[in-house]
């Protein structure tokens, strides 16, 4: 198993020196799960939700999240990322949405925590423009699909 990087040798969180490091086309994917009762989900895709397109909202949340990701997680590095990608799509067999981001850019580290926020993000967004109609939704599995590029190599869940 590989050391923890953000952990200096005095055992004191820091953040990474990525200064020496190439600058290389870095992607990464997320996704998240935000399950609830037919009814909401009907609700949702019908368009009568009353506080307007939630797909909408929850997308431009996850990429405005994701390009905050420095303010919200203490040891990320500031990015500028080249692309940020939300799609969200409703299941009505698992009862939910299923969401998964895509970001990318050309730099020195990965993109792997703003596209978890990314999903994150857009799932807290569903969850809170629908607690009105049901406060018992789940918010599951969210996790890293996969990323490219950097010194660690790719990535692919299983």
């Amino acid at each position: 198993m590989s050391e923890l990087t953000h952990i200096n040798a005095s055992g004191e969180a820091n953040m990474v020196d990525v200064s020496a490091k190439a600058v290389t086309v870095r992607e990464a994917r997320a996704e998240a799960w935000v399950l609830m009762a037919p009814e909401t989900l009907q609700l949702i895709l019908g368009g009568q939700h009353h506080k307007g397109d939630v797909f909408a909202t929850a997308r431009i949340a996850g990429i405005m999240a994701a390009k905050k990701t420095a303010d919200l997680i203490p040891l990320c590095h500031p990015l500028a990322l080249s692309k940020v990608e939300v799609q969200l799509k409703a299941d009505t067999g698992r009862g939910g949405v299923h969401i998964e981001s895509y970001c990318k850019l050309a730099g020195q580290t990965g993109v792997e925590m703003e596209a978890l926020t990314a999903a994150s993000v857009a799932a807290l967004t569903i969850y809170d423009m629908c607690k009105a109609v049901q406060k018992d939704m789940r918010i599951e599995g969210v996790r890293l699909l996969e990323k490219r590029g950097g010194k660690s190599g790719d990535f692919k869940a299983t």
